[in-house]
């Protein structure tokens, strides 16, 4: 019998903690949530691995080293309210849940958003609620937001989505580069007013819904 409890403390110890991380309330969240009951039963043996985990043709689980450090960064506080967008069969928004008061999770893919129901629920997790949506516009009416976690590699954040945070919120995503690898990069609203900054070298599996159409040069 898999023992997932000695590979998820491996995960924190060996991938996470070195990696920078070093809130106590996130490590512990990531000691809890059992990560293997979000990936599907083939890959469960890598549930844990550096790696991204497919979850279907078009979408995969983050590695964890780099959610973690994307939540890291997020410094979410316990009265925050958080939308994770195209959060897949759920784990980003499990582990959320830990860490804020309640968390929306946005996803396109009907399958992926019914184990994701399905799993939080086997899991007792009462203050997350997926909602089976387009992931593009975000949530606006419930907005605005802390915390917005965007669950995977985009060309771009649109402005539609940055519109929904509320003032001092944070919007954490990975933004494609010039390269294979994309940007990892912290937008936070001051003021009234949206900045961005890097953060570090990510990879993830790029989100259809966020590609931007290819201009044309004459």
């Amino acid at each position: 019998m898999t023992d997932y409890a000695t590979q998820r403390r491996n995960m924190v110890d060996g991938q996470i903690k070195p990696n920078r991380v070093v809130s106590h309330k996130l490590l512990d969240a990531l000691n809890d949530v059992p990560r293997e009951l979000f990936v599907p039963s083939s890959s469960r043996g890598y549930a844990y691995a550096d790696t991204d985990l497919r979850l279907s043709d078009t979408r995969a689980m983050l590695k964890p080293m780099v959610l973690a450090r994307l939540l890291e960064e997020a410094q979410v506080r316990p009265t925050d309210i958080a939308l994770v967008i195209d959060g897949g069969t759920g784990y980003s928004a499990a582990v959320l849940a830990h860490l804020a008061e309640t968390v929306i999770l946005v996803e396109g893919d009907g399958e992926l958003a019914h184990t994701a129901t399905s799993v939080l629920a086997q899991l007792q997790v009462d203050n997350v609620v997926v909602l089976n949506k387009a992931a593009r516009q975000g949530h606006k009416e419930q907005a605005p937001y802390d915390v917005i976690l965007i669950d995977g590699l985009v060309d771009e954040v649109p402005a539609e989505i940055l519109d929904q945070l509320a003032e001092d919120g944070r919007l954490l995503a990975i933004v494609t580069g010039d390269g294979p690898v994309g940007e990892a990069r912290l937008y936070l609203r001051v003021g009234g007013v949206i900045g961005s900054r890097p953060l570090f070298e990510a990879s993830g599996q790029r989100l259809p819904e966020f590609a931007v159409a290819p201009s044309f040069t004459f």
